[in-house]
Order: structure tokens, then C-alpha cells, then sequence
């Protein structure tokens, strides 16, 4: 196991709410055609028509403040006025994960047509031909030396800007079904796969285990919050690594995590209490405490996905169905338009 610095303490933080993206146009303060809007100190127009409709596996935000959504219907961006398709026009494939890189070009991450690249003007697509691992790819991630990292069915593939060097199990990696990359503070790749996870520290992998040294298994997302607090989601539930020692936050399968800018923690879950999925905010006054407080503020049929912050606060949650946009500046809950319940806010210490 590797030790990492002490976090500090965070900030308080603050109350938000939902509100459902889904459908064709809306004004806000309005229900039309399923998009629900409840801040009526907005008048402007919303134009939804390129709105994601379908599933929505990851969701970030630029330099500029553009959200970036990758979904099964494309690579689409949202201004704040309206939602647009960038790879209509390029490809029909279905895609995973999207990366701004630090020089502000984009990286887009299909399942069997390889990568795209966009420099704001043109695409280029790299494939197995050009040396990827394998046209299936799940996640993108930039290291510090500007490597872009790349996690395949078929393997891990580093970019260095001129050719692609792979790893696989051949290289000691536990699987060549790779989910997600991170790069810690020190420099170190965790490498989370479809059955062990692994750290990548200078040449070698090592099989990341826990305090009794079992195996992580079909880890599927990594996280170093910002104190420097690695957080660890899969098929073993949501973990924390802290002060040299791991501990078990909540034993349900987790697929996503975020830290927003004040410091909370959210997850993507199966829920405990029905037959879907969870939202839940681990609340940042308690993230170093054996029991952190996680508030569940919405519960869905279907998986829920990626998790991103956009500038305003507003959380943003890719599902099977778009998108949802959790509202930080009311209160009160959205509810969706159609025969859908309001949105639920229940206490949990698991």
C-alpha cells in the first residue's frame, strides 16, 4: 500500500436541489414538453432539442464553463442556451468518456470506432491501426507529463503525443478490461480493471489490496479528492484510503465518483432500499469519520452514471434516459413533469 498526505479539513457546504433535462424547449419557471424549471427569476429560453435522450456515461465541464456530455447519441455540449451534437456528423458510434486535455482540445472515448480527437475545428481518429489497444474505450485521462492514458477492452494504451505504448497482462496487469485511470499526487497511475486493481509506480504493477490484503475486484472508478484522499468505487462498495489505511464507506456497488468544489462527496450506487440506483452526498464535515454521513437525493430504476458540477453549483447526473441537474440555488425539490414523484432527501449513516 502506498501512504499518502494527511487531508486537511474542509469547508462547510451548502443545500441543493433537481431539476430533470430531458426533452425538446422549455422557459424557465415553466413544464413543457417534460423539462421542469423552477427558478422564476430566470425568462431566458432553453433550446433542449439536442438534449441527451438516451445513456449518459460521463459529463465535464471545460475551461469555459461548456458542458461536455458523453453519451450513446453522441458527443453533446451545452452552452446554457442550448444543447448541440458535435459528432453527429463524424461518427454514429456510442461513447463513454470525454477529456479536455490541458492545451483545451477534446478526447472522446467510443466503444468499437477507437478515439477522437477535436481541436475545436476537426476530428482525427485513432484506432487499433495506429497502435490503441483496443477500439473499445471506457475512460481517457491526462497525466501530469501530458501522457493521455487510455483504459480498453483489450488493455492500457499511453499516449505521449507521437505513438501509443500498451500494457496488458502481459505487462503483469491483472485484466485487459480496463474502467478507469487516476494519476495521484505523486505520481502514481491506480489502474482500476474488470477483475484486480493495480498501482503503476515507476515500471511496475502492484495489486492494490486492502488492510487484510484482499484484491480489489471490478473497481470502477478512482478518485484523489483534494486534500489528497483517494476514494475507490467497484463490485467491493465505496472505499477511502486515508492516513495510510483503507475503510469501507458503504458495502453496495458504486460506479461513480465526485468531489464538487466545497468539498462533498458524491456517489452513483445501487440503492439498499429499491430495486435501482441511489445519488448520494457524503456531506465534507464528515469524510474523515468512520461512519461518513451520505444523504440519498435521488433513487432511480435504471443506473445512474457520471457526476460533474458545472460553475453555478448545479450538480448534473448522466442516466439511462439524459440527464439529470440538481439546483443549487432553490430549496425546495423539483418534480418531473410527467407522473414521476418528487425527488426524496433521506438521512443515511452507512
Amino acid at each position: 500500500m502506498y501512504t499518502f498526505m494527511k487531508p486537511m479539513k474542509y469547508t462547510p457546504n451548502y443545500l441543493l436541489a433537481f431539476i430533470l433535462i430531458f426533452s425538446t424547449t422549455a422557459c424557465i419557471g415553466q413544464s413543457i414538453n417534460g423539462l421542469f424549471e423552477i427558478n422564476s427569476s430566470e425568462s431566458k429560453t432553453i433550446t433542449t432539442s439536442n438534449a441527451p435522450q438516451h445513456i449518459t456515461r460521463t459529463i465535464i465541464q471545460d475551461k469555459n464553463g461548456t458542458l461536455w456530455f458523453a453519451t450513446w447519441d453522441g458527443i453533446i455540449n451545452y452552452d446554457g442556451d442550448s444543447f448541440k451534437n458535435i459528432t453527429r456528423e463524424v461518427s454514429l458510434a456510442r461513447f463513454f468518456s470525454v477529456l479536455e486535455d490541458s492545451k483545451g482540445n477534446f478526447w472522446f472515448a467510443s466503444v468499437g470506432s477507437g478515439v477522437y480527437y477535436y481541436d475545436g475545428k476537426s476530428f482525427q481518429n485513432f484506432t487499433t491501426k495506429d497502435g490503441l489497444a483496443d477500439n473499445k474505450v471506457i475512460y481517457i485521462h491526462e497525466d501530469t507529463k501530458n501522457n493521455i492514458w487510455f483504459a480498453t477492452k483489450g488493455g492500457l494504451s499511453r499516449y505521449n503525443g507521437n505513438h501509443f505504448q500498451n500494457f496488458t497482462t502481459n505487462q503483469d496487469l491483472m485484466s485487459n478490461e480496463i474502467n478507469t485511470i487516476l494519476e495521484d499526487k505523486t505520481g502514481n497511475i491506480w489502474i482500476g480493471t474488470k477483475d484486480k486493481a493495480s498501482i503503476y509506480i515507476g515500471e511496475t504493477f502492484n495489486t492494490l489490496t486492502n488492510n487484510s490484503g484482499i484484491a480489489f475486484t471490478n473497481v470502477r472508478h478512482i478518485i484523489e479528492d483534494k486534500q489528497g484522499t483517494i476514494w475507490i468505487a467497484g463490485n467491493d462498495g465505496f472505499w477511502r484510503y486515508y492516513d495510510s489505511k483503507f475503510t469501507l464507506i458503504s458495502e453496495q456497488f458504486t460506479g461513480y465518483i465526485y468531489e464538487d468544489k466545497i468539498g462533498n462527496i458524491w456517489t452513483s450506487s445501487e440503492s439498499v432500499t429499491t430495486n435501482g440506483w441511489v445519488l448520494s452526498r457524503y456531506n465534507q464535515a464528515s469524510l474523515k469519520s468512520n461512519h461518513p454521513t451520505a444523504i440519498e437525493i435521488k433513487t432511480e430504476k435504471g443506473m445512474l452514471f457520471g457526476i460533474s458540477e458545472d460553475s453555478y453549483g448545479n450538480i448534473w447526473v448522466g442516466t439511462l434516459h439524459g440527464v439529470y441537474r440538481y439546483d443549487s440555488k432553490i430549496i425546495n425539490l423539483a418534480k418531473y413533469a410527467k407522473d414521476e414523484p418528487a425527488f426524496s432527501t433521506q438521512q443515511s449513516t452507512k
